[in-house]
């Protein structure tokens, strides 16, 4: 290491760990409340599986693991955005562009708190626009665990989140990746049972 660096300070872990801080669905009355890094892990978890489930069931090639990255990541921004309801966001096309730039801004914030040999090396996982296909499997995934709390929230008797649910699982169902048809029917009823109710082996 250049002596140079070695009084440097770089930050950029230290704000991830304050995912936790930033709350989601902050319009909804919540049972549990969920943060960023929650619904990161789930969002990483998830693309994962369907990564797997594409290279196992339909012949893909995807990498699963540079999936679980971009779902660990894709949220990022939102240290300094906060998370914005999706109906404000699209509020209209002239707004949701501006959000994305200052969202784009956000992780180029993040990016400079690493050492510019790190940052070169994380850029890629908070940029992944080009690669049109995991894109649209982050997309999917971030989807099923929105669709998953809402779930977990008529569980416990909340009625508030139960149009998003109806909402999220239409347009899943109409998705046209066959991973996420495959996991809306082989794996997403498990969320809708009790503790008793799976299955233990």
């Amino acid at each position: 290491m250049e002596e140079a660096d070695k009084n440097n300070q770089y930050d950029f872990f230290a704000f991830l760990s304050r995912m936790r801080y930033i709350s989601r669905w902050g319009l909804m009355r919540n049972t549990v409340p969920e943060n960023i890094q929650e619904h990161s892990l789930d969002v990483a978890v998830i693309a994962h599986a369907l990564a797997m489930i594409r290279n196992t069931y339909f012949e893909g090639k995807l990498d699963a693991s540079r999936a679980a990255l971009y779902g660990i990541f894709h949220d990022a921004s939102e240290i300094f955005t906060g998370d914005m309801p999706t109906p404000v966001k699209h509020f209209n096309p002239d707004f949701k562009q501006s959000f994305h730039q200052l969202e784009d801004k956000a992780r180029r914030k993040l990016l400079a708190m690493l050492p510019p040999e790190l940052s070169s090396v994380y850029e890629p996982l908070f940029f992944f626009d080009d690669e049109e296909e995991y894109v649209k499997l982050v997309k999917a995934a971030d989807k099923i665990a929105a669709l998953t709390k809402c779930i977990e929230e008529g569980k416990s008797g909340n009625h508030e989140f139960r149009r998003a649910e109806a909402e999220h699982f239409e347009q899943l169902s109409a998705s046209t990746l066959p991973e996420v048809i495959y996991f809306l029917e082989k794996l997403l009823p498990g969320y809708r049972l009790s503790l008793d109710e799976l299955k233990l082996g």
